[in-house]
């Protein structure tokens, strides 16, 4: 299973918590609207609210991910719209919000914490994702969990 980022082109990267993982080999990036891969829904699920739980059988397609203040996502969820929706279960985030116009999601969680938990969810590898996120040992601690 490979994972696609398409961060939005307004995106901080200084403040992207996913960004860190641009350098491994299992992720691709792209920038969005600009470099838009392609993308089959035969071949992605794309991780997101609202859509069914993870499974196991999700195991076999690529891994979308969408990366925007909540502000900007909805564009880029339109442009996928045809990419299969998974979600994970509940978790709390470590992430200190500040949104001036409250568009957070009262289950948000930061980018990196969101894969996170598909990767546990899915018994895919979690070693190293979390290795350059300032709030990472904060949101294992807040969900009982240990990195592996």
């Amino acid at each position: 299973m490979k994972t696609v980022v398409l961060i939005h082109r307004k995106e901080n990267l200084k403040k992207c918590s996913i960004w860190p993982l641009h350098t491994r080999p299992d992720f691709e990036f792209h920038f969005f609207p600009y470099e838009m891969p392609p993308l089959h829904p035969s071949r992605f699920i794309r991780l997101g609210m609202g859509g069914p739980p993870l499974r196991p059988a999700d195991r076999t397609k690529d891994l979308l991910i969408l990366d925007a203040t909540w502000r900007l996502v909805q564009k880029m969820e339109d442009a996928c719209s045809e990419i299969p929706i998974r979600s994970i279960g509940t978790y709390r985030t470590a992430y200190p919000r500040v949104s001036d116009q409250n568009t957070d999601p009262s289950q948000g969680l930061a980018t990196i914490e969101a894969l996170y938990c598909a990767h546990l969810e899915l018994g895919l590898p979690t070693d190293g994702l979390l290795k350059h996120y300032h709030w990472g040992a904060e949101f294992l601690r807040l969900n009982g969990l240990e990195e592996r």
